[in-house]
């Protein structure tokens, strides 16, 4: 199925042929050779695409986002290139027979039970959980495994070119050294206080950098099973039964150092046993077998860590330097000792019970999530805002008076009280004020609800509010200027034959050495953007790059280039080379789709699709 969930992307081609939108009947949304996919079709086929990405993700995904994610697209370019491969195999007269599908579905892991084995039941519970019938499942599964076929019959060896993997292996571990000063602020020199005028020109020439952002003023309201917990009305007896069923959790099993020897036949181990009570030691019977301690110690575990449940009990049941008798394990006779011995630990009752209530009012909570949702649901759906439906069931909303887009109030302060995850911000300033919005899902079950009860539009600031921010940016951008213009100095005069120990003594900074560094990747002490700007110079050559920030600057030279031996064996190389084919193989499969979907034709009818996917006319 990866070969085909492949073919999302690869027939975007179609999409640039110039009369692709033709007139069609109203109940047709695409064409492919004499193959119609009605709106029906493909609406249960995009249905279904949507809400199996739906349960990837654990959210509902709407006609908006999916849209604005080019789902639609995908969507439409996967069932097209399906079709015209079913078309393909029809011309080729491929099929398979009923055994092979139904040896192929009984052999898929997913639907084995406990025992290994197909499981009917389990078969029957996640198809129609993926909204599949079992004829429908097969007459897609079959359909599946001949495109695999035509796919694996016309990309089967394909490998990226040697030079291609040579290229990519030097591009990520090719190595440079590079010798830089720093400049900084102590090197542009004193910077006098602008006057009026040109604080006031710099203000008109960047006034767009000044200008008050968007705000929103937000009501939302999170229903998680935290929240909605009631632990004190938790009894102590349930408590104290869900302590007694889980007690393994609340408390550090014991564990022991255990070393055991296996022998195949259970008349050596008794021998052995027998030497031991004579005198000899468990080291001196494995030294003897030519047994090295790693062929003996199990290291310090618990007894359910122990594979063998025999060689466990008897393990548990010695003390410390004792050797056990001959044990009948699952791998041969075996005997056990055991060394330093590290006690469990078991937490009591009083000391877990205000987590183990919370635990079990968070359960109770999270059953009762569906029915509250659609309590909420219907409030909204009455003509309640957010707060009146959050006060009639009794809940409480929080508000947040300003926040813009990226996540700061009005005094510039990050608002913390809003979750990163779901992206409700993101999801603010995409609304309007009294737009019903649909819930977001939180990680871990919940939902968070929210209004847009008011919007700040972004203005124009005057110099006044913001003669501070300006002063500074002003200040920073003259240490920049200075900073750059001493930079092209020391370069001009470094190219002329001048060293970089030199210009390091005249500017009163130290000659600095960055060493083996790499594309991409933080070492620690050179700045990001001298790495970068290292890359794109040759050896030898001076260059001058701005710091990470914008008052540094840099000067350099690139001292040496280290290119990476290929070792085509590495597991480095046989990674890069497993990307690449993958790569190729994309490529190759998507242009073999585009050349079938050419010479089949293909035809979309784009009011039809918009009554699917809405976002036009129809839609």
């Amino acid at each position: 199925m990866a070969v085909i969930m492949g073919f999302l992307v690869i027939s975007f081609a179609i999409w640039g042929i110039g009369d692709i939108f033709r007139g069609f009947g109203r109940n047709e949304v695409a064409k492919v050779g004499g193959t119609e996919i009605s709106v029906e079709e493909f609406r249960q086929y995009y249905n279904d695409r949507l809400q199996q990405l739906g349960r990837q993700l654990r959210r509902s995904i709407s006609p908006d986002q999916s849209r604005a994610l080019g789902l639609d697209r995908q969507i439409l370019g996967q069932i097209i290139a399906e079709t015209a491969l079913d078309q393909k195999a029809k011309k080729l007269r491929l099929g398979l027979s009923n055994e092979a599908i139904a040896s192929q579905i009984m052999g898929d892991p997913s639907f084995h039970g406990p025992s290994g084995q197909f499981d009917r039941a389990r078969f029957e519970q996640m198809i129609n959980q993926a909204g599949f019938t079992e004829d429908r499942y097969v007459a897609d599964q079959r359909n599946v495994m001949i495109r695999r076929q035509i796919a694996q019959s016309v990309s089967d060896g394909l490998t990226a070119p040697k030079t291609a993997l040579r290229a990519i292996q030097q591009f990520r571990d090719e190595k440079r050294d590079v010798s830089y000063l720093a400049l900084g602020p102590d090197q542009a020199g004193t910077i006098p206080a602008p006057t009026p005028e040109q604080l006031s020109k710099y203000f008109d020439e960047h006034k767009t950098m000044f200008r008050a952002p968007e705000y929103r003023k937000l009501v939302v309201l999170s229903v998680t099973p935290a929240a909605l917990a009631k632990p004190d009305a938790v009894s102590d007896a349930d408590a104290k039964t869900y302590y007694e069923q889980h007690k393994g959790q609340f408390g550090t099993p014991e564990k022991r150092e255990v070393r055991q020897i296996v022998f195949a036949k259970p008349e050596d181990a008794a021998a052995a046993r027998e030497q031991i009570a004579k005198g000899k030691t468990f080291d001196d019977i494995a030294k003897a077998r030519n047994l090295k301690s790693s062929d003996t110690d199990l290291g310090l575990v618990a007894k359910s860590a122990l594979i063998d449940t025999a060689a466990a009990e008897a393990a548990f049941s010695l003390k410390s330097g004792e050797v056990s008798q001959p044990v009948k394990g699952r791998f041969g006779s075996v005997l056990v000792t055991v060394g330093k011995i590290v006690p469990g630990v078991q937490k009591s009752f009083d000391d877990v019970a205000p987590q183990i209530k919370r635990e079990i009012a968070e359960s109770r909570a999270r059953s009762q999530l569906g029915d509250l949702r659609d309590k909420i649901e219907d409030e909204k759906a009455s003509g309640a805002t957010l707060a009146e439906a959050a006060k009639k069931l009794g809940l409480n909303v929080m508000t947040v008076d300003a926040v813009d887009r990226s996540g700061r109030d009005s005094s510039g302060k990050s608002v913390t009280s809003l979750p990163k995850n779901p992206d409700v911000i993101s999801a603010a300033f995409a609304s309007d004020v009294g737009v019903d919005n649909e819930a977001l899902q939180l990680p871990g079950g919940g939902y968070l609800y929210f209004d847009v009860v008011g919007v700040n539009p972004s203005r124009a600031r005057t110099l006044d509010e913001v003669k501070d921010q300006v002063t500074a940016r002003w200040r920073d951008d003259e240490i920049a200027n200075r900073l750059k213009a001493k930079a092209d100095a020391m370069v001009a005069k470094l190219k002329s034959g001048g060293s970089l120990d030199q210009a390091a003594s005249e500017a009163g900074v130290p000659m600095q050495k960055a060493t083996a560094v790499q594309r991409n990747k933080s070492n620690g002490f050179a700045s990001a953007k001298l790495v970068e700007a290292a890359f794109r110079t040759p050896k030898g050559v001076v260059g001058s790059v701005e710091g990470d920030k914008e008052t540094e600057r840099y000067v350099f030279v690139v001292t040496a280039v280290n290119d990476p031996a290929l070792d085509p064996n590495s597991p480095e190389a046989k990674a890069i080379a497993t990307q690449l084919d993958r790569a190729y193989t994309d490529e190759f499969l998507g242009a073999y789709v585009t050349q079938i979907e050419s010479e089949l034709g293909v035809s979309i009818n784009q009011s039809a699709l918009q009554q699917v996917v809405g976002g036009g006319p129809g839609g």
